[in-house]
């Protein structure tokens, strides 16, 4: 039998694994159980804790919110401030642009270097510069002389009620105009380029070297070439008792607007900042809104900015008659209103002046009794100005203009000089700016420490008989309201 042949290698030994590793294999299921559980009960006692510091607390789902909000990370803080200061740039230019409608471009351009870095933003460096070729385009009116000046009584807002035939319907239509009228007016003389101006930028003081005395001269008035100059004023805003309740209010009883009246607007106030006229309507219904002359235009400029030269706006004449501007705040009233209700009339009147000093509007007065002042001796006029000064301007506020009522000067076309007693009492009182009225285009006269000047009427008699007259104002037969009745009688 033949000889096998066999590998004798031994083969190597396999290592042993350490005893621990041995446990650790062998028990690892358990172990993981264990650890699972562990786990389960930390989370356990953080959930726990967590509620238990919470209670007691008053937590909202909107201070949920607020926190979750604080753990976003906040915005760029550099885009932020750029996004601000846009803004504001924004905002600057868009109240630069009201008052550069009105031709005071040098106020807009101040208005727009209040701007924080202004000078580095290219949108604001570029509107200053349009601003500055616009300013440089203006030119000074040079026919200062010729500055017409026009007024108005309350406007008309019921032509059946003003209009009804009573013993005042002949007066409202020879001396009053309707609020469609005022509105066509309006619209035409902005059309012909007429813009507002106020008289004290028609006529400023001045005081030459060496001398303590303020006399008064023409001042500057730059506007684009084609516009012109007009003043304007309303008398007598106090909306009397007749024509606002059909009774005579100069007793000590107060008379409050009601449906008896002629269809006028009884009083002004003051809502979100903005003026308005309160109108009771033939059915005893209160409205609010344009229904006279000072809301009126307000609305018309705030839609035409250019027809106000630096914003200015009317001339708004007071007497002492019953109260300012629908408010009951003649002083012999308290006793019938009593203290409180009185106080609140007053306050009332007040916020009125305040708001139209505050908006562009003069104040003015129309003495306080309406005396024919050219008729008059100067005891009259210094007892009448006394009393308007004591009652009326501590309500509006102290005023150096002066309309006369009916329209009576203190003296013919000669100048006022110390001769003249009732000038003197009225000089001494504060006035600086008298006005009269006649049917001239223009007369201006200007003394050494006054002014004084005519108003012309646009009323149904002037448009009515005179039509020629205003032509370079209206077209009067357009403009005449075809809810008046005609022929308008004569005075």
């Amino acid at each position: 039998m033949s000889e096998q042949s066999t590998n004798t290698t031994p083969r190597p030994k396999k290592k042993r694994r350490p005893r621990w590793q041995r446990i650790l294999i062998h028990y690892w299921p358990l172990i993981r159980l264990c650890l699972l559980a562990l786990l389960c009960l930390t989370l356990i006692i953080m959930a726990i804790v967590a509620l238990v510091k919470n209670v007691g607390k008053d937590k909202t789902p909107d201070e949920d919110e607020t926190s979750l909000a604080d753990t976003v990370q906040p915005e760029d803080p550099a885009e932020t401030e750029a996004e601000a200061a846009a803004k504001a740039a924004e905002q600057a230019i868009s109240e630069a642009n009201l008052i550069a409608a009105g031709y005071d471009y040098k106020g807009a351009i101040d208005h727009l270097k209040k701007v924080a870095g202004w000078s580095e933003n290219a949108t604001i460096t570029a509107k200053i510069q349009e601003y500055e070729t616009a300013d440089a385009a203006l030119v000074p009116y040079a026919a200062m002389s010729t500055i017409t000046h026009v007024y108005f009584q309350s406007l008309i807002v019921d032509t059946d009620r003003a209009f009804d035939g009573d013993e005042q319907t002949n007066n409202y239509n020879m001396y009053y105009t309707t609020v469609a009228e005022f509105e066509a007016i309006l619209e035409s003389l902005y059309e012909k380029g007429f813009v507002l101006v106020s008289p004290y930028d028609v006529i400023v003081p001045f005081t030459e070297e060496g001398n303590d005395f303020t006399s008064y001269k023409y001042g500057e008035i730059r506007l684009p070439a084609g516009k012109t100059p007009i003043m304007m004023s309303q008398d007598q805003v106090n909306y009397y008792g007749t024509m606002i309740g059909n009774a005579d209010g100069s007793n000590e009883t107060p008379v409050f607007a009601n449906a008896e009246g002629d269809g006028f607007a009884s009083r002004l106030v003051i809502e979100n900042d903005e003026i308005t006229a309160v109108y009771i309507d033939a059915a005893g219904t209160e409205h609010t809104g344009d229904y006279d002359l000072i809301p009126i235009l307000e609305s018309f400029i705030e839609k035409h900015p250019d027809f106000s030269h630096h914003g200015a706006r009317a001339i708004i004449a007071v007497s002492g008659y019953e109260g300012v501007f629908g408010y009951r705040t003649k002083p012999s009233y308290e006793t019938a209103l009593g203290t409180e209700l009185y106080e609140q009339e007053v306050e009332g009147a007040k916020e009125v002046a305040q708001w139209l000093r505050d908006h562009g509007w003069d104040l003015a007065s129309m003495t306080y009794g309406m005396p024919n002042y050219g008729k008059v001796d100067s005891v009259v006029v210094d007892a009448d100005s006394t009393k308007f000064e004591d009652t009326v301007e501590s309500i509006i506020g102290e005023t150096d203009i002066l309309i006369f009522p009916n329209g009576s000067d203190i003296a013919g076309l000669e100048m006022y000089d110390g001769n003249n007693y009732k000038f003197v009492v009225l000089y001494e009182d504060g006035y600086r700016f008298f006005f009269n009225k006649d049917s001239a285009p223009y007369w201006h006269q200007i003394g050494a420490s006054y002014f004084r000047g005519n108003r012309r009427s646009l009323d149904g008699y002037r448009l009515y008989h005179f039509p020629e007259s205003v032509e370079d104002l209206v077209d009067a037969e357009e403009i005449l309201d075809s809810a008046r009745p005609l022929p308008v009688p004569g005075p």
